[in-house]
């Protein structure tokens, strides 16, 4: 069986609230392997709390909300038990199952919401090792045999060691046993800078991991990575996994990471997809398999290429008439910063920057110059929307935002036409893709593993206005519209000229035609979920 262990599972039609796409990337994955007819589980917790956002006075409030799993359609199998901070704790172990696929969680009620707690907290720690020994316990207690394990993030790396301590203690040799291990063993690294990972203590560890452990072997292979009484869990990773992948081209050739020893660590590149059954309109997949790009089972046939010769700019635009129809109807549970329900016409051109708010996506960039802005969006009545949920404890970016809302508030046209919504979800994401016109999407050139809310985005047909970053520089900048510069204010000056340019194509039939067809061309085969469901598989009979 094909094991998906995952801290971050976003599926909220199975009750888990993710926070950014790596969940959405573990959901799609799931969702990818039912439709191809793969044996695959994923392991992750069930979260009994979610956080959600509202902008109030000029501030994020964060509300917590209790999530229960018997709402969700799951069973309960059986319960586990692991030892934390000299305690007993129990977990349920729930299931539901898709098909050949499945998702078994891992819950109990003080386990919290997602990343609760400070990063290398003991909190943080308790989540990360119940899914790795409680987790592989489960695994057991559902009769699952372990063939491939990916570890979705070094957060779970636990459930490797726990896969080694059962080895050794049913009787293999260490050597053999930790073989097994690495052959089995799949580590998906989504993080390009080995110092941006937390690390832990020898005191937490023995408080929260040793205790899990029972063979003395295995002990002595973890304290080998302790270095002046810390721990980063990425060596651990690279001791236990045979293949290690990056998340795009550009990540696993950049990915600056070192083993206990200080040799560089090498990954192989496997770019993120995504699932267009769940993320795209299913007038526009239609669309794409009447044209003869896809096929049946939503993969890129080997005439694509043809058939987006025949897509038509009536063809975009009733589509994209549709869409807005769908995103209006999802707008209306999400009011915008001054709390009005925003309803958009189908000729009104919108804007979207819809990512987790975190400093290196660059949020504020087309805010700088606020007369710049304008003199773009308004000749166009033109509206800018942007959806991002702000860490908790993220004070910089809590401010970052209040500061682009109150520059917004002081300009008469950006006022009614620039709209932020707070508590950003898998729902809005997918209003906004199928129903906006052109994406946003400008990260710090080297800072993004892949992102995929652009390709949500790619596959609607909304133009896509880029830095050549994460996934995005998986193919050439001619594809879409690339923004650039030597510094920060020539890249701000860049992304204002691709803007109106974005703008002006939705004008005229021709360029509408030729630039979207041009987009859909370079980048339906990087985005394609099928593809990297193979590029696994693939990576796995290669080793």
């Amino acid at each position: 069986m094909y094991v998906y262990a995952t801290l971050e599972f976003y599926d909220k039609e199975n009750g888990i609230r993710g926070g950014g796409g790596l969940g959405v990337l573990a959901a799609d994955t799931r969702r990818i392997a039912e439709r191809m007819g793969l044996p695959l589980v994923v392991v992750t917790p069930f979260y009994p709390k979610e956080v959600h956002q509202r902008y109030v006075d000029g501030r994020i409030v964060d509300e917590v909300s209790d999530v229960n799993w018997r709402d969700f359609g799951y069973s309960k199998l059986d319960t586990v038990e692991i030892k934390c901070n000299n305690d007993n704790c129990r977990l349920d172990v729930v299931s539901k199952g898709f098909g050949k696929t499945q998702i078994l969680a891992i819950t109990e009620p003080g386990f919290g919401a997602l990343y609760q707690g400070e990063s290398g907290s003991e909190h943080r720690l308790y989540q990360e090792v119940a899914l790795g020994f409680g987790g592989f316990k489960a695994l057991r207690k559902a009769g699952v045999s372990l063939a491939v394990l990916q570890l979705n993030e070094v957060v779970t790396v636990f459930m490797a060691v726990a896969l080694l301590d059962a080895l050794v203690m049913a009787g293999e040799k260490f050597e053999i046993a930790l073989e097994i291990v690495r052959q089995r063993t799949i580590y998906t690294n989504h993080t390009l800078v080995q110092a941006a990972e937390a690390s832990f203590t020898c005191d937490q560890f023995e408080r929260y991991v040793y205790t899990n452990i029972q063979s003395p072997r295995v002990r002595e292979l973890l304290d080998k990575f302790f270095i002046k009484d810390k721990i980063r869990l990425s060596n651990l990773a690279f001791e236990l996994s045979a293949r290690r992948n990056g998340v795009s081209k550009l990540h696993a050739a950049v990915a600056h990471y070192k083993d206990i020893e200080g040799r560089k660590v090498y990954f192989k590149a496997i770019t993120n997809g995504i699932d267009l059954k769940k993320w795209v309109l299913p007038e526009i997949l239609n669309e794409y398999k009447t044209l003869g790009v896809l096929d049946e089972k939503l993969g890129l046939t080997t005439t694509y290429a043809k058939g987006l010769n025949n897509l038509t700019a009536l063809d975009i635009r009733n589509l994209k008439r549709h869409g807005r129809e769908i995103m209006n109807e999802i707008l209306s549970e999400y009011p915008n910063q001054n709390g009005k329900v925003l309803r958009f016409d189908s000729d009104e051109r919108t804007f979207v920057f819809k990512r987790r708010f975190v400093d290196y996506k660059r949020p504020e960039m087309p805010f700088t110059d606020a007369g710049r802005l304008r003199s773009v969006l308004e000749p166009y009545g033109a509206h800018y929307i942007i959806a991002g949920r702000v860490h908790a404890g993220d004070s910089v970016m809590a401010e970052k935002l209040r500061w682009i809302l109150e520059a917004v508030g002081t300009d008469d046209y950006l006022r009614d036409h620039v709209h932020y919504l707070a508590d950003y979800d898998e729902r809005l994401a997918y209003g906004l893709s199928v129903g906006c016109n052109i994406a946003i999407n400008i990260p710090k050139v080297g800072l993004e593993a892949c992102g995929t809310s652009w390709m949500k985005d790619v596959a609607n047909l909304n133009f896509l206005v880029s830095t050549h970053d994460g996934g995005v520089a998986d193919v050439q900048s001619k594809y879409y519209f690339p923004v650039h510069g030597e510094n920060y204010e020539a890249e701000r000056d860049s992304l204002y000229y691709w803007m109106e340019n974005a703008l002006k194509c939705w004008e005229k039939d021709f360029d509408l035609e030729f630039r979207m067809g041009m987009q859909l061309y370079g980048m339906l085969p990087v985005i394609s979920g099928e593809r990297m469901m193979r590029e696994y598989l693939d990576f796995v009979r290669r080793v």
